[in-house]
């Protein structure tokens, strides 16, 4: 029988190795895609670390800005072999962690010698002692620190090797805490483990998690029915948004709208000769992706609508349809670019029963998917390099994921402001692999939960589930596809309700306006949720001075978003216990806990609805019996609650919601007393 003398262990080149790193966290799918992060967070890591035996551990959270040097802080132990420790994003970018672990001999001996009486086995472990502080002086970095441990090295040897010397004495100077966190400062590294893999970051501007969309049609914008909007019209509107609260001013498709096969109004398979057409029927001779409709004005015109919108902090976001109109010039240019049917004609965009003979899908299993890979990816740069740092991309989940991951990295790589939001209304899965694979931002199925228990289960999944770590969900009442029943049917107080949930339970909302405020509900057929009218296809003129308009509503709702920290993250959403399911109630904490807002909304828009909120006193600070102020940012109303149970009732025909930021603390000034 033949011996074998190698020793191979699995995963390590040094079988002294004995610590163990497991469950590093956050960390997505393994670490095979990066957690998401704005400028100024901070990233709180965790690991399992531990070892055979007794001795003590020691780890290190270790963390970089992608090609830069490496930095560490000691991560603190939590319970049972959990560590932890944190580290601030500061910069936009790719950004990566890890975690080292050691068995620690300075540490290890300390532990056994506090807990040593023998006088002995203290004398000897002291001696023993001495020799690991000395090593770690040999290792400072620091003269300050080196000459202090060589000098703690030297008193206890000397003490150890002094028979007169008592077990007190030599504790007290082993035992010193001071100096043994200087030692702790400058480890023995040899056997140290460093968790192979590194766990990648994605950090973005703030506004990839905290924004507000309005979303119109440019050719819309002219308040003359004979008039094509354009973009001096739009930059008209920008006042009108602002004042509204909105950061975000998205736009359908910009570019020439196809002729061949072009929809007329409501969908109609005929179009008349003043037909606009559907702006995601993209491309015509005079231009693709990269073009401008003419009737729109000039390259230099959108130039400047983009700079006067920054101005106002507002960005332009543009869509992004990969698709083409059968005229667009790459039809002509790159026939292989497109599925061919049977008879060899291009195979025009389906969705049974829904058809679109306007549009031309790519086909991502083109022998020539390089060519148009690099071709699209230069529809994002050319407009990149128009000023645009928003896209919202039309229905990606019928593009290849390995595309989008390719080129939103190439993109940041070019610009790491830009933001990209996922507009895939799709099988859960695919949406959260587009997010995965870098959608800052994604559209949700909230346009459909109504119920009480629908919104509760939803946004619970949303905020705590595995996905908060890489799905940013930006929730809309409506779209200019998709009219919901609920506000069909709902009327005023609907309309209310659902943009006041959505601005408050989603860090990110948007509305499709100036619908929505002017309150569109008629649906081009029963059963059905497409506008009657829609601007898809046609020209709209909106009378945005009307009476009953929540313009003023919505501004309301957005400064409140604006001032209350709290409403600029999902990280803080709980729900809370009110007794009547008609009413959903639920508060948002700040990460710093200084802010706290809460919420009641009723969910009937016909009757008055009342119930018994239960506020969780503990998790707000609130001591038993203490009064609180709760002041309603949307009536100005000031409300004193006492306890844990306060009762609430909401007419839906006057305000169908309360948006409270809870004031806690009260002061006494010349004897008036106040909340702050």
């Amino acid at each position: 029988m033949s011996v074998r003398n190698e020793v191979h262990p699995i995963a390590l080149s040094d079988g002294r190795i004995r610590v163990v790193i497991e469950n590093l966290q956050p960390a997505v799918d393994g670490g095979r895609f990066p957690i998401k992060r704005v400028t100024g967070d901070e990233v709180v890591v965790e690991a399992d670390c531990f070892a055979d035996g007794h001795d003590v551990v020691a780890c290190s959270l270790k963390w970089r800005f992608a090609g830069s040097d490496w930095k560490s802080v000691p991560m603190e132990p939590l319970v049972n072999d959990r560590w932890r420790a944190g580290f601030v994003v500061d910069a936009l970018g790719s950004w990566e962690y890890t975690v080292c672990a050691w068995v620690d001999p300075f540490q290890s001996w300390r532990h056994d010698f506090a807990r040593r009486i023998d006088a002995d086995d203290v004398r000897v472990a002291a001696a023993s002692g001495a020799s690991l502080i000395a090593a770690c002086a040999d290792r400072a970095d620091s003269a300050l620190d080196a000459d202090l441990l060589r000098a703690w090295a030297r008193e206890l040897a000397q003490l150890a090797q002094d028979a007169a010397t008592g077990v007190d004495a030599l504790k007290r100077v082993g035992n010193d805490a001071a100096r043994a966190a200087v030692a702790c400062r400058h480890p023995d590294l040899r056997h140290a483990f460093t968790h192979p893999q590194t766990f990648p970051v994605t950090v973005e501007r703030e506004r990839a998690r905290f924004s507000a969309w309005y979303e119109f049609f440019p050719r819309s914008a002219s308040d003359d029915a004979g008039r094509h909007g354009n973009f001096a019209d739009c930059e008209a509107w920008l006042p009108y948004v602002k004042q509204m609260g909105f950061d975000v001013l998205y736009f359908p498709p910009i570019h020439p709208v196809g002729r061949s096969r072009r929809k007329g109004r409501n969908n109609s398979l005929e179009a008349k000769a003043d037909d606009a057409g559907s702006p995601w029927a993209i491309g015509a001779a005079e231009g693709g992706h990269t073009a401008i409709l003419a009737e729109l004005g000039t390259a230099a015109d959108f130039r400047r609508l983009v700079k006067r919108a920054n101005e106002l902090d507002i960005d332009i976001a543009l869509d992004i349809a990969f698709q083409c109109a059968p005229d667009h010039p790459w039809v002509l240019e790159h026939p292989d670019w497109f599925k061919k049917r049977a008879d060899g004609s291009i195979q025009y965009a389906e969705n049974p029963p829904k058809k679109y003979q306007d549009i031309y899908p790519f086909d991502f299993e083109s022998a020539d998917w390089r060519a148009m890979w690099l071709a699209l990816a230069g529809v994002f740069e050319h407009w990149v390099g128009e000023g645009v740092r928003v896209f919202r991309v039309d229905n990606p989940h019928t593009k290849a994921y390995a595309f989008w991951e390719w080129v939103i990295a190439r993109v940041r790589a070019l610009q790491p402001e830009v933001v990209f939001l996922s507009e895939a209304f799709t099988r859960p899965r695919v949406m959260h692999r587009l997010a995965k694979v870098g959608f800052s931002q994604s559209y949700t199925y909230y346009t459909w939960r109504n119920t009480k228990q629908e919104i509760t289960a939803y946004f619970t999944e949303l905020t705590q589930g595995p996905g908060r770590e890489y799905f940013r969900p930006n929730v809309w009442p409506n779209t200019p596809d998709i009219l919901p029943a609920a506000l069909q049917y709902g009327g005023r107080p609907v309309f209310m309700a659902r943009v006041a949930m959505a601005a408050t339970l989603a860090a990110s909302y948007g509305i499709y306006g100036p619908a929505y405020e002017l309150l569109e509900s008629q649906a081009l057929r029963a059963g059905g949720e497409e506008y009657l009218d829609s601007e898809k296809f046609e020209r709209r003129v909106w009378d945005r001075t009307r009476a009953d308009s929540l313009a003023g509503f919505i501004a309301v709702l957005n400064h409140a978003r604006r001032t209350n920290p709290a409403l600029q993250s999902d990280a803080g959403l709980r729900f809370l216990s009110i007794d009547n399911e008609q009413m959903l109630a639920y508060a948002k904490t700040s990460a710093d806990g200084a802010n706290t807002v809460v919420c009641v909304v009723n969910l009937d828009p016909h009757h008055t609805q009342s119930g018994w909120v239960e506020l969780e006193q503990d998790a707000l600070g609130i001591q038993p019996g203490q009064v609180y102020q709760l002041h309603d940012l949307v009536t100005g109303s000031h409300f004193l609650w006492h306890g844990a149970r306060n009762f609430v009732s909401l007419d839906p025909h006057t305000t169908p919601v309360h948006v409270m930021e809870l004031r806690s603390r009260l002061k006494r000034e010349n004897d008036f007393d106040y909340f702050l």
